[in-house]
């Protein structure tokens, strides 16, 4: 007769249990001999995984790490996104790229598809100026935005084994733009470049990576050359690169950067639209929670008034939580950009949105979490609030 089964303690899948014991494993290791230990099978239970599009399975275990286990979940994220990103081409390596691109207009922000001429520039500064010597590349043909990258470790995976394909032969990746999702409007946002280099396995990537290159350079020159070059995909726009570097660590990278940035473009966007200066606003920070604080809201205002004319998100990233010095951070970027009325709240705000347009509530000076409302005569075609 068969036993009984009962329930597993944690919740968990065998798979998802597998994961959490070789990650603490890996987490608690003393040595580099045990490390490659415990790395070889981890690895190789996320790559199947990652195959199989068990999604789920890899959630489950990075949730369940990320409220016990905080080094071990650390050990695991990084192992999934290494393999989700890169992979193995018979004697090369491949791995995705991402070139964020950072802007803000009052129309609309092009997320379409990029002409060729344009994107054999773009390769041309790419290879010219950020990646190393002799790599191969290959790049998808569209201006994405957040809501059309690939979704989750396993869609991930897919779409970097599809652009690494086509570098291994010289080519890019037609992008069929039927089957993306609308894109949200906003004030400010972020669009990514994504191509995928490939090299001989264990030579340089990057142009950093060479005893001449160094980031500082690379960026310097891709913001330049490859600036110009965005700047006619992105028409109407101001805009500000990125660093192109692997995809996961450049989109973090540009979560960080567009916070401060999206401060600038409010500010530009107000004194431009108000045809004021920067010292005759005013700025008042709140922390929001829904469970726990997930974010800072920044209103904007008139000195001398308490009306919300518009208001920026500063969501918490990372490790990041109301021990962390963000409202310091906000306020010293706030004062860079000219204001000198900067007030910060201790009252704590529910998580709340507007009920009719679903814009987030901003804090007030009277403290009071209130929908942002351009005045009239200056509120037409604009986007209602930065993202």
């Amino acid at each position: 007769m068969k036993r009984s089964r009962f329930g597993r303690r944690s919740g968990l899948s065998r798979d998802a249990e597998n994961l959490t014991w070789l990650a603490v494993g890996l987490a608690e290791s003393g040595s580099r001999a045990e490390d490659s230990f415990w790395e070889t099978r981890l690895a190789e239970q996320v790559e199947k995984l990652l195959d199989e599009g068990d999604e789920d399975t890899l959630n489950s275990a990075l949730d369940h790490l990320y409220a016990t286990q905080a080094n071990a979940y650390d050990e695991l994220a990084d192992l999934i996104e290494s393999r989700a990103e890169s992979g193995i081409a018979g004697d090369h390596d491949v791995l995705l790229i991402a070139a964020p691109v950072m802007a803000w207009s009052r129309f609309a922000i092009a997320a379409a598809t990029i002409p060729p001429a344009q994107l054999a520039n773009l390769r041309v500064h790419l290879q010219a100026h950020v990646l190393a010597d002799g790599v191969k590349l290959g790049m998808a043909d569209f201006l994405f935005s957040p809501d059309q990258l690939p979704q989750g470790y396993c869609e991930t995976r897919r779409f970097a084994a599809a652009l690494g394909e086509a570098a291994g032969a010289g080519q890019n990746l037609h992008i069929a733009t039927e089957s993306l999702p609308e894109t949200a409007k906003f004030l400010s946002d972020v669009r990514y470049i994504l191509a995928a280099a490939v090299v001989p396995r264990g030579a340089a990537l990057f142009r950093w990576q060479e005893r001449d290159g160094n980031r500082e350079q690379a960026l310097a020159q891709w913001r330049t050359q490859g600036g110009a070059v965005v700047t006619t995909l992105m028409p109407g726009c101001a805009l500000e690169v990125v660093l192109p570097d692997a995809y996961f660590a450049a989109s973090r990278q540009a979560d960080r950067d567009s916070r401060p940035y999206s401060l600038r473009a409010s500010v530009a966007f107000l004194t431009t639209t108000l045809e004021t200066p920067p010292d005759t606003l005013r700025a008042v920070i709140a922390p929001f929670q829904d469970r726990q604080l997930e974010e800072y809201r920044i209103g904007f205002t008139r000195k001398g008034s308490d009306d919300v004319i518009h208001g920026v998100v500063w969501p918490l990233l990372g490790a990041e939580d109301e021990n962390s010095e963000i409202p310091q951070q906000i306020e010293t970027a706030l004062r860079t950009c000219g204001l000198t009325d900067v007030m910060q709240l201790d009252t704590t705000f529910p998580l709340e949105y507007c009920d009719d347009c679903g814009a987030p509530m901003y804090p007030s000076p009277d403290g009071e979490a209130v929908h942002a409302e351009l005045p009239e005569d200056s509120a037409e075609a604009v986007p209602r609030h930065l993202h």
